[in-house]
């Protein structure tokens, strides 16, 4: 996996126009070592190939498809489960490591404000770039049982400082925000592919937090 994606780096920093002849490499090494950290459960390399993956399905739906995967490459990069700061972190890497790239101002600003809108996963109306890579990043919520379960499991494995009650009122809150959401998924492939099992999904797993109580 990680050389495919180190792969994959290379030509998207290319298509997002770094300087010619200049090596990415160290810098998507430097990505896929922060992606593999050790307190990371579900937010890790694995994670990071499938937002890319669903990316390549709702690309034509991006008006700057580099950029949303540039910011998928950095959405997470920075990932400590007790700290609140992560995305505005991992924004601030990605204004300070395209430029080094020779990517110009505009799609760096363009990437960093994608990093940013992963804290609310709501894009406005028309921002196609923020829809495509929230519902990206939102995808997991809609897989099979056993993907789902799995998710959650990791999820919990990030949280294991957090006593049982507490996450599990914490869990349920999420997920009924979430829930309570008009739409999970802005893009027309999201809302017809994912939306429905993404829901099914998150009232099973809040029916289970609840009986539990």
């Amino acid at each position: 996996m990680t050389t495919d994606l180190r792969d994959r780096w290379q030509a998207t920093t290319a298509a997002a126009g770094a300087a010619p002849g200049l090596d990415a490499t160290p810098y998507a090494d430097r990505l896929l070592a922060a992606w593999a950290e050790p307190q990371r459960r579900y937010h890790t390399t694995a994670h990071l190939a499938d937002v890319l993956a669903r990316i390549d399905v709702l690309a034509p739906h991006a008006q700057d498809p580099a950029a949303v995967e540039l910011a998928a490459w950095f959405h997470d990069a920075v990932y400590r489960p007790d700290r609140s700061e992560n995305e505005e972190r991992s924004a601030a890497l990605a204004e300070r490591a395209l430029p080094e790239l020779g990517i110009d101002p505009a799609r760096t600003a363009e990437v960093a404000r994608l990093v940013r809108l992963t804290v609310t996963h709501d894009p406005a109306a028309g921002d196609t770039n923020g829809e495509v890579l929230c519902d990206a990043d939102l995808a997991v919520l809609a897989g099979s049982p056993d993907a789902y379960a799995a998710y959650v499991t990791a999820v919990r494995a990030e949280y294991g400082f957090v006593p049982d009650d507490a996450f599990r009122d914490g869990r349920a809150a999420v997920l009924r925000q979430l829930l309570g959401l008009p739409r999970l998924f802005r893009t027309p492939y999201g809302t017809a592919h994912w939306e429905a099992t993404a829901r099914r999904n998150l009232a099973a797993e809040l029916a289970t937090l609840t009986d539990a109580t």
